[in-house]
């Protein structure tokens, strides 16, 4: 298939190089910044395009990968009606859609991306939805190429799955943040506990969360957890988090 992609961020990044290694074409690549769309669309071999008004009308698919509260302005300047228009978000409904193209979807890949780090879509659950059953099989049979591990969930489904994804990596990985400025006031490195954060996740692989949980507070150890409130003392912060996780882990257990 023929492809344009709108965005050059992390997303539009790692899907377009999948779909290109599937067999897809990316034609064209747009950004709102014209710099970005060119680095892009270099390691594409496509095209990059300054004004998103100018793109070929000749894609078989389109895809949107910006941030969310830009998907409807650039749907709007799609010059074509009758193409197949997708979004690659976990929280906008489809329906955003629906004014711009009379085929239009959603192909939500969840994983946490970053350029310069390389991810095997293979192992990537790629969410999907179709305004249509022709344009869902149109869907599945592009993505099946890229990952085997594909689903057909709602809008509401997958506003779900995304909530679900903010607890388990961005505030997982803003715990680690908080670790390690702890860590380095006190002349500690991060490396001390990355294994213990690799171990941490191999168990939930094949475990259920709660079975795995261990700590003070799965302990229900009130005299260590005043003792770490207390080395928290100048952190007024840091106590309100320990505080409340804490008290979910005994609420869970």
């Amino acid at each position: 298939m023929n492809i344009v992609m709108l965005g050059s961020g992390n997303v539009a990044t790692h899907l377009g190089k999948a779909l290109q290694l599937a067999g897809h074409t990316i034609v064209e690549v747009w950004s709102r910044t014209f710099d970005n769309a060119r680095i892009l669309a270099s390691s594409l071999q496509a095209e990059a395009v300054a004004d998103v008004s100018e793109i070929s009308r000749q894609a078989d698919i389109y895809i949107i990968a910006v941030s969310d509260d830009v998907i409807a302005d650039v749907a709007a300047l799609i010059p074509a009606t009758d193409k197949l228009i997708i979004h690659t978000s976990g929280s906008t409904g489809i329906e955003i859609l629906k004014p711009y193209s009379s085929r239009y979807g959603v192909l939500y890949p969840l994983q946490t991306f970053s350029k310069k780090q390389d991810v095997d879509f293979k192992e990537i659950p790629l969410v999907m939805e179709g305004s249509s059953e022709e344009v869902e099989h149109v869907l599945k049979e592009m993505v099946l190429q890229v990952s085997f591990n594909v689903h057909l969930l709602n809008s509401d489904q997958r506003r779900v799955l995304h909530l679900a994804a903010v607890f388990a990596c961005n505030f997982t990985n803003h715990l680690y943040a908080l670790a390690d400025n702890l860590l380095k006031d006190h002349n500690l490195t991060f490396d001390l506990i990355r294994p213990l954060i690799t171990e941490t996740a191999r168990k939930v692989q094949h475990n259920n969360p709660v079975s795995v949980q261990t700590g003070p507070a799965a302990r229900n150890d009130k005299k260590t957890i005043d003792k770490h409130l207390e080395l928290l003392r100048d952190h007024p912060e840091l106590q309100e988090i320990y505080k409340l996780l804490s008290q979910s882990i005994v609420n869970l257990n």
